[in-house]
């Protein structure tokens, strides 16, 4: 019973402690759930972080609270809800009829509202219509009471205009100062009137500038009617060379007559109303002729003008002002259209007015004293040609057609003979004139290069064929042939040199006519037009029909018979070179012999052209070869050949041997023509032999050829020889010996080492010069080799069972190691 009470005692001390933490759990709960119900959403964080640091299972504890607590609220607002549900229901029910009421009363004010505002419209718009008329009265009545105060002013003002359009001067002025002293300040608040004050010192300044109206219109004046006078002024200066000339001729013929015009001494006078007078009088053609350059302007209101400004003390002001205009019409002339140089009439028209200024300006110099002065005209006359020259170097440029450079150097000689005489300097007109005759030239080097190349198409290169004398008269009249063989030939018979050649002498003379038309009239002597030509017709050989002659070698269509004709062409170019120094020297009356004389030197381009076309002949030839051997088929695995030559190269050689009769068919008879084609037949050959063999040891060693067999060395071998005979059978004349056999040497001596199967002897005597093989490479050797080894150990698979196989193979590998070790020898 004891026992029983000592445990019932500790259970009921463990009860009451439970229940003392139960409590107090609850009490901490309750605490917890007042915060979390008072307390913000974001700080309940650290209060719920509590429930988990306390007691194990006090989280569980608290949830059944937070649960039970939670359904209490629900309890609670349900009874709330249930106790006020039937009153949301009934002001629902209520809102809703009142919802109809509610729109039709909306419609009703919306409707009032609108009629209002329409009916206000009305009424605002004439409330604003009578605020703009009463301002608008206002604004009359103040407007009435100031302009009573302007209108004195403005009808003076306008008076003041009328005055200084009528050219009333004086009443203008004395209208200006009534205006400054007595009717402006009255109004002087006005903006008008400050614009007007600041106007009249400008009106008095206008006044000045008004009474050179008269100068203004002059200077149009003769702006408009420079190239006019210009003209006048350039056809005078034609006249007057043309006239002198027949005075020297009649006083030579012991004649004289007075001159009618001189521009160096002038025989004419001045009128007061400016217009020219001349001193003689008694021949009216004359007096026209010599009084319309000047004469198509009125010089009068400049010496009116030049009157008033003197009389009014401001003379400097008025030759200020002339001369800054003049130097604005002297830019204005000076510039050129953009087009100028299309047409001479570009060029005319702008020569025209720069003559007509300055013979304008020439008249002011010496028809007034001092509104222009000498050192004015010669500031202008050196800006204007530094102008024109620039202009005609630009323009000029563009021009490509030879007349027209013809007929712009003629323009510029007559418009440089016209303002010297006028007392102008016009020594660099005479040098532009010869960067002029570059541009000439060239223009003409341009316009021959087609001339050559159209002749060059339409030659056949072949001989002239010549049927009767008059025929060949026609033809060495055209070109200087001589040839006595040919001479003694009957005809028909045939010149060496192709169409071409007589037709390129006669355009080579015809261009140093050309040329020389462009020395007339430039003062120069006889030395420097002979200088002059020769040097152009250099420049025409070395340049242009060099350059024609190279382009044409390389064209595609020209084959070797052509190259051929056009190398035999070029030496009677050549030769003829001597004939054209001799027509230079019967034209210019100028020896060959003077000193400084510049000879032709064409002489070069014939050479370079004749090696050209050598080399073209050449580099044809090997690709034609190239073109035949692109042909060759051989089957490299054959056990025997043919018997015969290969086709393709059977067909090369006897397109060698045609084409080597092309220079066997020249014309033979001239002993230069025979020794030049034979050289170069020669070169050829031996050019085309050597090529043929190169190509012929490339196809056997090339890389990509792994296995050949002994029949196919037999069949090569057959191709060789059939070139070895084309080589002996001298299919040019001239060679010595087997000079055109050895080109095959190396084929030859490496074949029969292959075919003799001579190792033995090779092996022993290489390196000696009189080996049997001396012209055989090893490395040449060993690859030719290393193809027929590859080829055996194709070809006898069972070769280990006889015997001669097996030491047949033996002995080429001993022979490749040989060679190795020879090739590594030399490699070292």
């Amino acid at each position: 019973m004891l026992r029983c009470s000592c445990s019932d005692s500790r259970n009921m001390h463990i009860t009451i402690m439970a229940d003392s933490e139960t409590l107090e759990c609850i009490t901490e709960h309750e605490r917890i759930l007042q915060e979390i119900e008072s307390t913000d959403t974001a700080c309940v964080g650290p209060t719920l972080r509590s429930i988990y640091d306390d007691q194990p299972n006090a989280h569980k504890r608290f949830m059944e609270k937070l649960d039970a607590r939670i359904r209490n609220h629900d309890r609670e607002i349900e009874k709330m809800c249930n106790f006020h549900h039937q009153g949301f229901v009934d002001a629902i029910t209520e809102l809703l009829k009142v919802r109809a009421d509610a729109e039709k009363l909306m419609g009703q004010v919306t409707d009032t509202n609108r009629r209002l505002q329409d009916a206000g419209r009305e009424v605002t718009a004439q409330t604003e219509e009578v605020i703009r008329c009463r301002v608008q009265q206002r604004n009359m009545a103040t407007t009435v009471e100031k302009l009573q105060l302007c209108i004195p002013v403005l009808e003076m003002y306008s008076k003041l205009k009328e005055q200084l359009e009528s050219k009333r001067y004086y009443a203008a002025l004395k209208t200006m100062e009534q205006l400054e002293k007595v009717y402006i300040p009255r109004v002087s608040q006005y903006r008008f009137c400050q614009i007007m004050a600041e106007n009249l010192p400008r009106l008095r300044e206008e006044i000045k500038d008004i009474s050179m109206s008269d100068l203004k219109d002059f200077l149009e004046s003769i702006r408009k009617h420079s190239d006019k006078v210009g003209e006048t002024a350039m056809r005078q200066a034609q006249q007057h060379r043309t006239f002198n000339s027949a005075v020297a001729k009649q006083a030579s013929m012991g004649h004289y007559i007075k001159p009618v015009y001189s521009l160096n001494e002038r025989t004419h006078a001045h009128t007061p109303n400016g217009l020219l007078m001349d001193d003689d009088t008694g021949d009216d053609e004359a007096d026209e002729e010599i009084l319309t350059a000047q004469d198509l302007v009125d010089f009068s209101p400049v010496y009116r003008c030049l009157h008033i400004y003197t009389v009014l003390g401001d003379r400097e002001t008025f030759e200020n002002y002339y001369r800054k205009q003049r130097k604005k019409q002297a830019r204005l002339v000076l510039q050129p259209q953009a087009n100028m140089h299309e047409t001479v009439e570009g060029y005319r028209r702008y020569f025209n007015q720069i003559v007509g200024f300055f013979v304008v300006e020439d008249h002011i110099l010496h028809a007034t004293q001092g509104l222009v002065t000498r050192a004015f005209t010669d500031e202008l006359w050196n800006m204007a040609l530094s102008k024109i020259i620039a202009v005609l170097r630009t323009h000029s440029s563009y021009c490509d057609v030879p007349d027209l450079v013809l007929e712009l150097k003629n323009l510029i000689v007559i418009f440089a003979d016209t303002l010297q005489g006028y007392g102008f300097p016009v020594n660099r007109l005479f040098d532009l004139l010869f960067e002029v005759r570059d541009q000439y030239n060239e223009t003409l080097l341009k316009k021959w290069a087609l001339v050559f190349r159209e002749i060059f198409e339409l030659d056949n290169y072949s001989p002239i064929p010549v049927e009767t004398e008059d025929e060949y008269k026609l033809v060495v009249s055209r070109f200087p042939f001589h040839d006595a063989e040919i001479e003694k030939q009957d005809f028909p018979k045939k010149l060496p040199m192709s169409q071409s050649v007589p037709q390129i002498y006669t355009q080579v003379k015809e261009f140093i006519y050309a040329s020389l038309k462009f020395s007339e009239s430039l003062h120069r002597s006889s030395t420097e037009i002979d200088d002059m030509l020769r040097k152009s017709t250099n420049l025409l050989l070395t340049r242009t029909l060099s350059s024609c002659l190279q382009n044409l070698i390389k064209k595609p269509h020209i084959g070797l018979t052509e190259l051929v004709q056009i190398i035999i062409n070029t030496t009677h170019l050549e030769q003829a070179c001597r004939y054209l120094e001799e027509f230079i020297t019967n034209i210019t009356n100028v020896s060959p012999e003077t000193v400084h004389t510049t000879r032709l030197y064409g002489l070069s381009t014939f050479k370079d052209a004749r090696h050209a076309a050598e080399g073209e002949i050449y580099t044809k030839l090997n690709q034609k070869i190239d073109e035949f051997i692109q042909l060759a088929d051989y089957e490299w695995g054959m056990a025997e050949s043919d018997g015969r030559a290969s086709g393709y190269l059977m067909d090369l050689i006897n397109f060698l041997r045609s084409t080597f009769q092309v220079f066997t068919h020249l014309p033979n008879n001239n002993n230069d023509h025979a020794s030049m084609s034979g050289k170069v037949a020669q070169t050829a050959c031996m050019s085309a032999c050597k090529h043929l063999s190169t190509s012929l040891m490339q196809m056997l060693l090339d890389t990509e050829l792994k296995q050949i067999s002994m029949g196919a060395i037999q069949q090569f071998n057959l191709d060789v020889i059939q070139c070895e005979l084309f080589a002996s059978s001298e299919p040019v004349p001239g060679f010595q010996g087997d000079t055109l056999q050895l080109a095959f040497i190396d084929l030859r001596q490496l074949l029969d080492l292959f075919m003799v199967w001579d190792w033995s002897t090779y092996l022993a005597d290489y390196g000696q010069p009189t080996s049997k093989y001396l012209r055989v490479n090893p490395a040449t050797a060993l690859a030719l080799l290393e193809k027929m080894k590859d080829t055996s150990k194709k070809n006898n698979i069972f070769s280990q069972f006889r015997k001669n196989d097996r030491d047949k193979q033996k002995l080429i590998e001993t022979v490749v190691k040989q060679l190795r070790s020879l090739v590594n020898g030399m490699s070292s």
